[in-house]
């Protein structure tokens, strides 16, 4: 159920951010978790009825990556599922929350961007309560540990520390790397392992601009009709 409010915000998924696509080794065992934990198969998570997974770490790790894939073997498993980001919801009225117990799984990106406002930690706070009553699961991010956050409500930070916690580690170049060439791979590129490698370096190493850099490659690539070398890289992106 999506509120009428709700329909302005940015509810598509991108369609290459799953599980496979997360190219991280240092970050399987979080991606396993995930996974088991949304197809009820986690440790524990039946018997202790465990609703709730906080999910932290620093910007660029992949955070909004893992929840679009939480969604996306969601619907692989037959159930509802809504993303939605807390830079955006904050401008609106908390009762954007409101009936979001009753999806199957309901993921909120970037908790840290509410750490000034009671209402919605409140509005947070009660809806962990309703998915709980209502035997469902939420997965929240933030930029920090739940100790650290900045949050003013503490029967908030016990909820967040009620469930699964998992920090997601920040990717080493090599697999910076793996991605980037395996998420050009479903675009249908090949990109050589010198071509990618000048991406990193030339580029800011964060996952995200990288992946706009290589959305305007793919474009500039099917407009031009070249292949993408570093010349080509040259003249879209750094001239």
């Amino acid at each position: 159920m999506i509120q009428n409010n709700q329909l302005t915000l940015s509810v598509q998924l991108p369609d290459d951010e799953t599980f496979k696509s997360y190219q991280s080794e240092v970050n399987q065992s979080v991606c396993k978790l995930l996974n088991d934990f949304i197809t009820n198969q986690a440790e524990h998570s039946q018997e202790k009825n465990i609703s709730g997974f906080y999910l932290f770490g620093l910007k660029g790790v992949g955070k909004s990556h893992l929840l679009h894939a939480c969604c996306a073997q969601a619907q692989d498993s037959q159930l509802t599922s809504v993303c939605l980001s807390f830079s955006e919801l904050r401008h609106l009225s908390v009762e954007v929350l409101d009936g979001l117990e009753q999806i199957d799984l309901i993921c909120l990106d970037d908790i840290q961007y509410i750490s000034g406002e009671a209402d919605w930690q409140q509005a947070v706070f009660d809806l962990y309560n309703r998915v709980v009553e209502q035997n469902k699961k939420i997965i929240i991010t933030g930029d920090k540990s739940v100790q650290a956050l900045q949050l003013t409500l503490p029967d908030l930070r016990s909820r967040l520390s009620w469930g699964y916690i998992e920090q997601v580690k920040p990717l080493s170049d090599d697999e910076k790397l793996l991605a980037i060439q395996f998420r050009a791979q479903q675009r249908g590129l090949l990109l050589t392992d010198e071509v990618a490698r000048f991406l990193l370096t030339r580029l800011s190493r964060e996952m995200s601009s990288l992946l706009i850099a290589l959305d305007k490659l793919d474009k500039a690539s099917i407009r031009e009709q070249r292949k993408i070398t570093i010349p080509f890289i040259k003249d879209v992106l750094l001239t």
